[in-house]
Parts: C-alpha cells; sequence; structure tokens
C-alpha cells in the first residue's frame, strides 16, 4: 500500500470508481492490525486503489472529514465517499465492503 499525499488521494477519487484511503497514526496498535487486514484485501482486490496516510500529516482533512479515531478507511465511489470504517472486524468484511 502505498502512501498518498491529500492530493494524490484526491485526484484518485476523481478518476477511479472505487478507492480507499486509510487514515492512521504510527504508534496505534489497532491500526497495525488494520493495516495487514488491508494487505490482505490489497492481494484479493489487486485493481482497487487503496493508499494510505499518516493522520498526523493530514490534520485539516481529519478536521473537514470529522475522522472521529484511527485506524479509519474511506470509502470512495464515483468522486464521493460512501463510508468512513472504524472497526475492521475481519478480511472477509472489509472484502464485502471494497469488493462491490
Amino acid at each position: 500500500m502505498e502512501q498518498w499525499t491529500r492530493p494524490e488521494w484526491e485526484q484518485t477519487i476523481q478518476q477511479q470508481g472505487k478507492s480507499a484511503f486509510f487514515i492512521y497514526t504510527p504508534l496505534c496498535g489497532t491500526c497495525d492490525v488494520a493495516k495487514k487486514f488491508l494487505g490482505v484485501i490489497e492481494q484479493l482486490l489487486p485493481d482497487l486503489p487503496l493508499g494510505m496516510a499518516n493522520i498526523n500529516y493530514l490534520e485539516d482533512l481529519a478536521y473537514e472529514l470529522k475522522i472521529e479515531s484511527v485506524p479509519c478507511l474511506i470509502v470512495s465511489n464515483n468522486g464521493e465517499i460512501e463510508q468512513k470504517i472504524y472497526a475492521f472486524q475481519s478480511v472477509p468484511y472489509l472484502y464485502e465492503i471494497l469488493k462491490k
């Protein structure tokens, strides 16, 4: 999963159908587990644009999108934010959401 800047994320959601943006902090244990889940998703859905960013460098985005906590997965479709996921639950759960 690549690190994305805000402009890269904004460009991706405008140019792609479905995409996902993983927001984390480096010292968050739950974020590490979520990142491993997304590594599996990346293998299962290789055509899904999937990026990540440290929320400490995207303070304005966190405020604008009202991100409540990390980890957070922002799911976009056709330029619109569809969903913000905070409870990653399991790989099958994420797969079902992202394969649609």
